[in-house]
């Protein structure tokens, strides 16, 4: 009975700690990326502004070949909505384009709806540089509520990873 009493004292101890930490953890996060692409802007704006291109260079579309898609609206529109349900890493969710400034930038909203409800904020922007050369930047942005906002301290470093991975193959595509 004493070491029942015990392992019930540290697991008490270690969800009370995590429960104090999650207090001083902010509730919004961003993360974003940026690459250079060798290709003029519009060439570039005009290929990332159509949702359903994400299959073939968006990380987290490719952790499930079988998801199963379902498409609203015209692709590489406002109020286009590209919804899914995948496997257990790839959840069920969908995106909407809100708002696009053309050849410049693109604001999606994405609904997360398993394996946990969110909404974040994500943003796609392209910038002419010299050479023909183009800076997109992808930055992705929502609020966690407390205690889930713990989960951002790991989130972080997984969602900057994956957008940079997505990135890189998002430069292979459209340098080909």
């Amino acid at each position: 009975m004493n070491i029942i009493f015990k392992i019930l004292i540290g697991i008490g101890s270690v969800i009370a700690l995590l429960l104090i930490v999650a207090l001083f953890v902010k509730n919004e996060y961003t993360v974003q990326r940026d690459i250079l692409i060798n290709k003029k802007a519009d060439d570039v704006f005009s290929y990332i502004k159509f949702l359903k291109n994400q299959d073939h260079y968006s990380k987290w579309v490719m952790t499930d070949p079988d998801m199963k898609k379902c498409f609203r609206g015209a692709d590489g529109t406002v109020g286009f909505v590209y919804a899914w349900d995948g496997n257990d890493k790839a959840g069920k969710g969908e995106q909407e384009i809100i708002n696009i400034q053309e050849n410049e930038k693109m604001d999606i909203e994405v609904r997360f709806i398993r394996p946990f409800a969110g909404v974040a904020q994500t943003v796609m922007t392209t910038e002419q540089l010299p050479g023909n050369q183009t800076k997109v930047n992808w930055s992705m942005s929502g609020s966690s509520p407390y205690p889930m906002n713990l989960m951002s301290l790991v989130m972080k470093g997984m969602l900057e990873k994956d957008l940079a991975i997505s990135l890189e193959m998002l430069k292979t595509n459209l340098e080909k």
